[in-house]
């Protein structure tokens, strides 16, 4: 397990490109991998997570070709997939077991998808039981709610589901098993999260209706192969806003910061933290606003700002929910309370995020209290945080936060478990010490 010191910097400057967003680049490769044709993805994030779906595809008789951060999908179309020789390895994706398992609970042959001891350990049932509901057969230690999952295809039939979690992972399973169905699916509830499968699909030819409260997804014709799914879609992965947020905050809070993210993704359900940071009073600039692929995108500049504290709840929670560890340092050197609500999701996820972030911000001389859904800081204000010794536990998320911390701090900071940023940033450190930091 690696450790690594830093110390404040005295100044922040530069103007980056984040790497490719996390959630379209898992899509874009599994999406591509059951059309028919050649699809190129640029900036694709070659972080463990998305390497761990490339292989799952391979694994299923996909040719999939990468150099750098250029991927070529040959697509092999939806009943193209092979049965996999041996368990599929998701590594600590979430996203590729669970939107996997959807995919696969209407493949007519067998298949296993476990993880690692972290991903073994995070809640299935959320997706099993809804899947199940559909015609799934899918089992599992736990009685299906932890991995191994063993899926065998069966016939997926459509109809109305009500989702109880606004959760993308669960919406996107079942739109994915949907696709296999023998009549429409509807879903309604909490619809509300990350619609990248939605906009995906559609560009790639699936008929998806989507109302205000609903979304319905008409499965492609079964007797004809070439209209499974219609196209591939050749596209650039727009920067990610959840690894863009490090950066946001840590100009934010340094005393003499300009930082620009260029090309970052602005879908309005990925936006949540950029309206947090703008309640919170914090300097920032949105410029050079397109739509590329079926994605919104801009430049997003941040300066120095003297941040107050906020309410973070209700439906902003999951247009934002893997940037709360961040939000949380915002907080911790605002002026004033800020009080996190309706985030219990955070407890199953890579660490128990509540738990770490609240132990994390008090090592740094911060008033935290762990709550049920949520946490309450009381920020110092203009006084720097006390520098500690951290552990990132695993988490890629909570390593690149204290990271950002750090900047804040005196005299350093340790970071234990730092090369857990490999997951979902692999070149965080170097970027850290491009704007300013020595490393």
């Amino acid at each position: 397990m690696s450790r690594i010191t830093l110390q404040a910097p005295r100044h922040l400057r530069g103007k980056l490109l984040v790497p490719g967003d996390k959630s379209v680049s898992h899509r874009a490769v599994m999406f591509n991998a059951i059309a028919r044709g050649r699809a190129r993805i640029t900036n694709f994030l070659t972080g463990a997570d998305c390497l761990s779906t490339i292989a799952c595809m391979q694994a299923l008789g996909v040719e999939i070709e990468r150099q750098n951060d250029t991927v070529i999908v040959n697509g092999v179309g939806l009943r193209g997939l092979r049965e996999p020789t041996d368990v599929l390895d998701c590594g600590n994706s979430g996203t590729t077991l669970r939107l996997l398992t959807g995919l696969l609970a209407g493949q007519p042959f067998f298949s296993v998808l476990t993880g690692d001891a972290s991903l073994r350990a995070r809640p299935q049932r959320r997706i099993t039981e809804p899947l199940r509901s559909l015609g799934a057969s899918i089992d599992g230690r736990a009685n299906g709610d932890r991995a191994p999952l063993a899926v065998r295809g069966a016939p997926m039939h459509g109809g109305r589901y009500t989702l109880s979690i606004a959760s993308a992972q669960v919406k996107s399973a079942l739109l994915l098993a949907a696709l296999t169905s023998d009549a429409p699916l509807r879903l309604d509830g909490q619809i509300d999260s990350r619609d990248h499968t939605e906009r995906m699909l559609s560009a790639m030819g699936i008929d998806i209706g989507i109302g205000l409260d609903h979304i319905t997804l008409f499965p492609p014709l079964q007797d004809a192969e070439s209209k499974l799914i219609p196209h591939s879609l050749t596209l650039r992965v727009p920067g990610d806003p959840s690894s863009a947020a490090f950066w946001w905050v840590a100009a934010a809070i340094h005393p003499d910061a300009e930082i620009t993210t260029t090309g970052v993704c602005l879908n309005p359900t990925r936006t949540g933290a950029l309206d947090v940071l703008r309640a919170m009073g914090a300097n920032l600039t949105i410029s050079n606003e397109t739509i590329e692929g079926s994605e919104p995108i801009g430049d997003v500049t941040v300066h120095s700002s003297e941040l107050v504290g906020t309410r973070i709840e209700g439906d902003l929670i999951p247009r934002l929910i893997d940037e709360i560890p961040v939000l949380a340092v915002a907080a911790a050197c605002a002026t004033g309370e800020t009080i996190v609500r309706d985030a219990q999701e955070l407890r199953v996820k890579e660490s128990d995020r509540i738990a770490t972030v609240v132990t994390g911000l008090q090592a740094l001389g911060v008033e935290a209290e762990d709550q049920p859904d949520g946490f309450i800081v009381s920020g110092r204000g203009g006084e720097p945080l006390r520098g500690a010794v951290l552990n990132s536990h695993g988490d890629h998320r909570l390593a690149m936060a204290w990271a950002v911390a750090a900047l804040a701090a005196n005299p350093e900071t340790t970071i234990i478990g730092a090369e857990a940023v490999q997951v979902s940033y692999p070149g965080f450190w170097e970027t850290l010490a491009m704007l300013g930091h020595d490393v």
